[in-house]
């Protein structure tokens, strides 16, 4: 579908950020004239001249923030038009600049004496940057000297390279076949393989998953070469930063101790016999003599219609958010009513969905809405980042108020499970119940354990490069199939075609993000569990993990919430709702 076939009200509307390019371009000029940082180079340990210099800092980025949002969310639009890639381009090498010219910050903290870093953490005029500070004196062991971080200031955009390489195969250059559906002959878009792999028709799934990962192994060269190339722009980073690895570089950089992660893989690969109890239900009751990974998302119940135009859908996921209070029912509506969010696929939009913030406007999602259920859940998974964003920015000065990646995933899972339970306590026949339940089951498993999964793929990519083995994409896919029989199990065949799964997952460009997925829904778990249990005590709790922004480390942030990552606890709530919803599952379909 062309953009110019949509109607306004379902397009976003990026004038709140500028109303012309021509406003954009003023303001990009304003940001060069006014990038000269270098001038408190040397003088930090003067008190006042560090409060101006973060003052300053904070009012360039807000600029910055503005113009990158501008050009990244018009480029998203359709990727095929220049212009938007230019200014993003353009944008981008300014934030090089600007990362290079303030580069002598943290090496020159990181030589101030701890009593006085100390200090200025406690002192009042300098409550927005308190945590930050005392991150820096937490991170000095990892400092480099000034020279090197003006290095690595400039490598940033070719580091950033191979996800932006990446993203242009999978938005323009990926030969995506034609495909005969519902009557018509038409391409096998991102989006239409979703529908089509998520349906009842076994032999056009298999189609589907045929030309689709075809699609992805006549580039398999090209794509592995840009996806180790990633991977050894992470293990250089590391070594610049002197870590002992990819993974502990990223987690020290959001301030989580290693003792989460462990946890998780601990927990999820401790409880994989449900997960192969599952796959062979499936098995079961689709009865056939050998599944395949095109079967592992066809209905296990049928008779259910859940397609929902937009404003249906959009509806149903306030309603279904109302444990949340009016105040967030009426965010929701305001995000709609006055266009925050860009619905319709269209030719050359970015694939998938996602949120994005824009300090001092407001957030923006995109979607690209399909008919189906899991598209409802999209949905709720949006605006919960979106609104998690407002009441951080609401909350929050600049230096705080944006949250870190690890509980980024949070917000938008709360909703996701609030949703579902409140579709299962309205169903009205054991059918939908049984159709709710699968889809409850199917969600934990793509985001808890598939994400895990996902997980112990890159950090044995990483710790391939670290170790000095060669990186392949043959040994890539050896590894990614071994993982896969692991945590499917032998009810399903481990085709080569899966095993190449790994070069499709964009989030594998910002390394160490999946696991956050999980993390994610099983705070969300944990969350909702308390919220349905106790009510408003418990949504007032959450309110503040929501206004939190990064005032601290983000497990402590959790806290606030009534979860404990740093536990073993919480992880095995999210487990025995996998393994109860299972058990309740195959007691409705006679298992």
């Amino acid at each position: 579908m062309n953009r110019q076939e949509v109607s306004e009200q379902y397009k976003w509307k990026l004038e709140d950020i500028y109303s012309s390019d021509e406003k954009w371009e003023e303001d990009f000029a304003l940001a060069q004239k006014k990038n000269d940082f270098s001038k408190y180079s040397g003088k930090l340990g003067d008190r006042n001249v560090l409060l101006k210099y973060l003052r300053e800092n904070d009012g360039y980025c807000k600029i910055l923030d503005k113009l990158v949002a501008y050009a990244q969310l018009h480029g998203d639009e359709d990727r095929g038009v220049e212009k938007y890639r230019i200014m993003f381009s353009k944008i981008y090498s300014l934030f090089t600049e600007y990362s290079t010219e303030t580069a002598f910050f943290e090496p020159e903290m990181s030589k101030l004496d701890d009593s006085y870093l100390s200090a200025i953490a406690a002192d009042p005029d300098f409550s927005d940057y308190d945590y930050m500070i005392r991150r820096i004196i937490a991170r000095k062991k990892h400092a480099v000297s000034e020279a090197e971080e003006k290095i690595m200031g400039m490598a940033q955009e070719i580091f950033y390279g191979y996800q932006e390489v990446f993203g242009m195969i999978e938005s323009l250059d990926l030969p995506l076949p034609e495909i005969e559906y519902e009557g018509k002959t038409q391409k096998l878009t991102h989006g239409l393989y979703g529908i089509i792999i998520h349906g009842e028709d076994r032999e056009k799934r298999k189609e589907a998953y045929e030309k689709f990962f075809g699609a992805y192994k006549s580039l398999q060269n090209t794509i592995a070469a840009t996806y180790i190339g990633n991977v050894k722009s992470d293990v250089l980073a590391s070594k610049v930063y002197k870590y002992g690895s990819c993974l502990e570089r990223a987690l020290a950089t959001e301030d989580v101790d290693k003792s989460v992660y462990d946890n998780l893989l601990k927990a999820v690969n401790d409880n994989l016999s449900s997960m192969h109890r599952y796959m062979a239900d499936r098995k079961k009751i689709l009865g056939y003599d050998k599944q395949y990974f095109y079967d592992v998302y066809a209905p296990l119940v049928k008779g259910v219609d859940f397609k929902m135009t937009f404003d249906e859908a959009f509806d149903y996921v306030v309603e279904g958010l109302a444990p949340l209070g009016k105040e967030y029912g009426k965010l929701l509506k305001r995000g709609r009513d006055e266009r925050w969010i860009d619905v319709y696929e269209t030719d050359g939009k970015r694939k998938g969905a996602y949120s994005a913030a824009c300090y001092g406007i407001h957030p923006y999602v995109l979607l690209n809405y399909q008919q189906t259920i899991n598209e409802v859940f999209t949905i709720a998974h949006e605006m919960g980042h979106a609104l998690h964003t407002y009441f951080s920015q609401g909350a929050q000065p600049y230096a705080k108020n944006q949250y870190t990646i690890f509980v980024a995933e949070v917000a938008s899972t709360v909703n996701e499970v609030l949703l579902l339970k409140h579709m299962l306590s309205a169903a009205k026949d054991d059918n939908l119940k049984k159709y709710l339940l699968n889809y409850y089951l199917d969600n934990i498993r793509a985001t808890l354990h598939r994400q895990t999964m996902f997980a112990e793929f890159e950090a044995e990519a990483h710790a391939m490069i670290e170790r000095g083995e060669p990186l392949t994409k043959d040994n890539m896919s050896a590894v990614y199939k071994k993982l896969g029989i692991k945590y499917y199990g032998n009810d399903i065949e481990h085709d080569d075609n899966i095993a190449f799964e790994w070069a499709r997952v964009p989030h594998f460009y910002n390394s160490f993000y999946v696991y956050k997925y999980a993390t994610g829904i099983t705070a969300a778990i944990n969350i909702v569990t308390r919220i349905l249990a106790e009510g408003e005590p418990a949504v007032k709790d959450y309110f503040g993990f929501l206004k939190g922004g990064c005032s601290s480390d983000p497990v402590s942030l959790l806290k606030i919430a009534g979860v404990d990552l740093g536990k073993p606890e919480a992880y095995r709530v999210a487990m025995r709702e996998f393994e109860n919803t299972l058990t309740e599952f195959e007691k409705l379909m006679g298992i």
